[in-house]
């Protein structure tokens, strides 16, 4: 495979959408390649959809608590990344679905924000090996980003209040079993490792092991495009 530059043909993106289910999920998927282009000068917000009241096995964990400890994670790995601005839209864990309500909401943030790169993740992808079945938020996130990206938010007769019509040009699908695109993070590696590190009621206290996990993926993606670290994309250019 050859890698694609990390920026759309033209340069560096103005303006990048990221939209993902849970509050770590930006940091597993494309942390590296935000962080990048923030460090190259693009405006990266983010919007999380779930709150993240079910990301644990311990049933005696207090989901309020659960809820607020994730937010205040959410906020340190934003600033670690360099991003604008992130939302977190309140969906309760498991209960995202591509509706009505959430493709509107999705809508008017593209409207308001304009972006000329939205990055999500690839709802196509639903078994990855035998081990592992891509969470139903994901999915489900998934189809509403592109369904609110493709046609809603360039129709102005789709949801007239939400703004002005808006095309996007470019969508980067991370978790993808297609990749086209490889994004170099090997100035931004250690950058989304310590992202990664914030969300502490997710991956543990062993953070020399969240290192190693990171940077061993990130290299492996970037052996399919002769680089040192990547991340891997699915993109659309519509």
């Amino acid at each position: 495979m050859v890698a694609t530059p990390a920026p759309p043909p033209g340069g560096t993106p103005e303006r990048v959408l990221a939209v993902y289910a849970h509050p770590d999920d930006p940091e597993v998927s494309c942390a590296g390649t935000l962080a990048r282009w923030a460090d190259d000068g693009a405006e990266v917000r983010l919007v999380v959809c779930a709150r993240g009241d079910k990301g644990t096995r311990d049933a005696g964990v207090d989901p309020a608590k659960l809820v607020a400890r994730r937010a205040v994670e959410a906020d340190q790995a934003a600033a670690v990344l360099g991003l604008a601005a992130h939302e977190n839209l309140g969906l309760p864990d498991g209960e995202v679905v591509n509706d009505l309500a959430l493709r509107a909401a999705l809508v008017a943030r593209l409207r308001a924000f304009r972006p000329d790169v939205v990055v999500s993740c690839d709802p196509t992808a639903v078994f990855f090996g035998s081990r592992y079945v891509n969470h139903h938020d994901h999915r489900e996130l998934g189809f509403a980003l592109l369904d609110a990206c493709s046609p809603a938010a360039a129709s102005p007769l789709y949801f007239p209040d939400a703004g002005p019509p808006h095309h996007v040009p470019t969508i980067y699908l991370s978790g993808t079993l297609e990749p086209d695109t490889f994004v170099d993070i090997a100035t931004t590696v250690e950058r989304k490792v310590e992202a990664l590190r914030c969300h502490r009621s997710q991956v543990g206290d062993d953070l020399d092991l969240v290192g190693e996990v990171v940077r061993r993926r990130a290299a492996s993606a970037g052996a399919d495009a002769g680089l040192a670290h990547a991340e891997a994309f699915r993109v659309l250019r519509l």
